[in-house]
């Protein structure tokens, strides 16, 4: 079966998908996107996700275009043409074709832009292993109002990854220029010291994801105390608990974190931990009521 897209107006084949070499979103990464992940059919807080990139899209200037795009009908048809039941889906909305800088304008005609994969997520094995991560030497700016958003100019966290995987890591963990902890290359971090539950706030530069925001809540469900603040990367190692978090991974433990000079510092008693455990298994409880 070939594989479809949905471009603009409707679905097409993939192969048959094409974008205008004047499309901003690949001259100036001028645009934004949304990862997400499909359970029996169903794209998962799938309206939320939608949500932040249309908020993220008034900040940017391209609020009203988009914002009666059916980006929601898009995505569930997308998924429905693929005939897939697990799945990652990624939602790409540019400023589209337009002229090139000084005349760039905001307010143009955007380019939407719907995939969905078949994806194996991550053993149950690798879930009781834990994930190995490492300090990046990429920082986040924390005055950049970019850094709060799913920009499609996501070079920083791509250098994060490809530095992760160089050095035979699972996963990197970002800092900002204050020499915070921000997040993870692609997700976001939280701390466990007994009953708190400890992130990075909005202000160390992070992009507040989705799944961040269940995993909050169902933590004060289970009766945690959660915290946003600053964290610093020495401080790391004396924590109970590590775990990161995305629509993909899920509620990733961390077991292991080397630090700039490779120094590798184990987390707890080096194994997932029980909160971590508690709200991977609540996590996904979720996802069985909302998905089915």
């Amino acid at each position: 079966m070939e594989e479809m897209v949905y471009l603009n107006d409707g679905l097409v084949e993939r192969e048959k998908a094409h974008i205008s070499i004047s499309d901003h979103g690949f001259l100036y990464g001028y645009g934004l996107f949304q990862t997400m992940r499909a359970y029996n059919g169903k794209v998962f807080m799938l309206e939320k996700h939608i949500v932040r990139l249309l908020e993220a899209a008034e900040i940017i200037g391209m609020g009203e275009e988009v914002a009666g795009l059916g980006l929601v009908r898009a995505c569930r048809e997308t998924l429905e043409a693929n005939k897939l039941t697990d799945a990652r889906v990624r939602l790409t909305v540019t400023n589209g074709d337009g002229a090139e800088l000084p005349w760039v304008e905001a307010g143009g005609m955007p380019t939407i832009l719907v995939t969905a994969q078949p994806y194996a997520p991550f053993s149950e094995e690798k879930y009781s292993e834990g994930f190995k991560v490492g300090i990046a030497s990429v920082k986040r700016c924390r005055q950049n109002v970019l850094a709060t958003m799913k920009s499609i100019n996501y070079l920083s966290s791509v250098m994060a990854r490809i530095e992760a995987t160089e050095n035979g890591l699972d996963e990197s963990i970002v800092l900002n220029d204050g020499g915070f902890v921000a997040e993870g290359g692609s997700s976001n971090i939280f701390f466990v010291e007994g009953k708190k539950l400890i992130t990075p706030s909005t202000e160390n530069g992070i992009i507040p994801g989705v799944t961040r925001e269940v995993v909050m809540a169902l933590a004060k469900g289970m009766g945690l105390s959660v915290k946003e603040g600053d964290i610093t990367p020495d401080a790391i190692e004396v924590f109970d608990e590590v775990f990161m978090t995305n629509a993909l991974i899920e509620v990733m433990p961390v077991v292991r974190v080397s630090d700039a000079e490779g120094r590798m510092d184990i987390i707890g008693e080096g194994k997932p931990g029980k909160v971590t455990k508690k709200l991977l298994a609540a996590y996904r409880e979720k996802v069985k009521k909302e998905t089915g």
